[in-house]
């Protein structure tokens, strides 16, 4: 397994520089001016062009302009904003935040996903099985901006149950809610997902086997069933980490909160290519970190699995 793991670590290592090098790419070679009103309503003065072409390498090559921002990147450099903030900063500010949000989503798709999918995938065709799937596809239905507005404006302005913005502290418990709406979509898909893969594998040969053997059914849910039912469900969650980090902008738009999506919608609405890059390039690290643990945990959940 240490061996694999090694292997796997430098397998990501030109992944990394391939991703960031396109979205670096992308970013700087966008068409317009990147100084577009950074001067208020008039246009900047030529010096002030020049001067800030010149201190940010913006005149350079783009391979070269990328192979000094790694450089800068494996020492822990971020950049700076064209007004001079560094982005590590703004990222620490709101990177924490998003993070527990992007956790709190996880856990709720997961815990309710996973119980309502093996409740149903244990007893299809029942009322149930219906009513899942009936709600799952309910939410399937509904963009996200529309169940967090309902939410906010039932249990926010309505009911008083919760506060309608989130404050600057962004507590787990604030989180809940926007937990919910931000992790909605895919608590149904790990619902579906669940429900169909152990309808599957209760028909299964070692299924069979075991229950003839006489073990308990709990036994043979637990050890047998759920074990093997749970692989593909393991590689969505796994996955869904990171969208849900960088699909944040909506749910922080709602409920205020002052996370990566707000940071990365006013970093692209002024065109800050360094702070679009480094928040990128972050979600780019923790994709490529759960594919990697999502490989590791396959070999857990499944004894034949083995890696050399």
């Amino acid at each position: 397994m240490g061996r694999y793991v090694l292997r796997r670590l430098l397998q990501l290592v030109p992944v990394f520089i391939g991703t960031t090098f396109l979205i670096y790419l992308l970013v700087w070679a966008l068409p317009g001016d990147p100084f577009a009103g950074k001067c208020g309503e008039r246009p900047c003065p030529d010096a002030y062009i020049t001067r800030m072409r010149e201190e940010f390498h913006l005149d350079d090559n783009v391979v070269v302009q990328y192979l000094r921002y790694l450089g800068n990147l494996l020492q822990g450099d971020f950049g700076e904003t064209f007004s001079g903030i560094p982005v590590g900063e703004l990222i620490a500010d709101a990177y924490p935040v998003t993070l527990r949000l992007a956790i709190v989503a996880l856990v709720i798709e997961a815990v309710i996903g996973l119980i309502a999918g093996i409740l149903t995938g244990l007893r299809s065709r029942g009322f149930l099985d219906n009513l899942v799937l009936v709600s799952t596809l309910f939410l399937i239905s509904i963009p996200t901006f529309v169940t967090g507005y309902v939410l906010q404006t039932v249990l926010g302005l309505r009911l008083g149950i919760i506060s309608p913005t989130v404050s600057s502290e962004a507590g787990w418990l604030e989180l809940l809610v926007p937990g919910f709406v931000l992790g909605s979509l895919s608590m149904a898909y790990v619902t579906r997902l669940t429900r169909t893969s152990i309808a599957e594998n209760r028909r299964s040969d070692y299924v069979r086997t075991a229950v003839a053997k006489g073990l308990e059914p709990r036994r043979v849910v637990g050890v047998h069933l759920l074990r093997n039912s749970l692989i593909p469900v393991i590689t969505f969650l796994g996955v869904d980490l990171g969208s849900l980090m960088g699909g944040a902008i909506v749910t922080e738009g709602i409920f205020n909160i002052r996370g990566i999506g707000g940071l990365i919608f006013r970093s692209i609405a002024t065109r800050e290519g360094a702070t679009v890059t480094g928040v990128v390039v972050l979600l780019v690290i923790v994709y490529l970190l759960m594919n990697l643990l999502v490989d590791v945990l396959y070999a857990v959940l499944d004894p034949r699995i083995r890696y050399v």
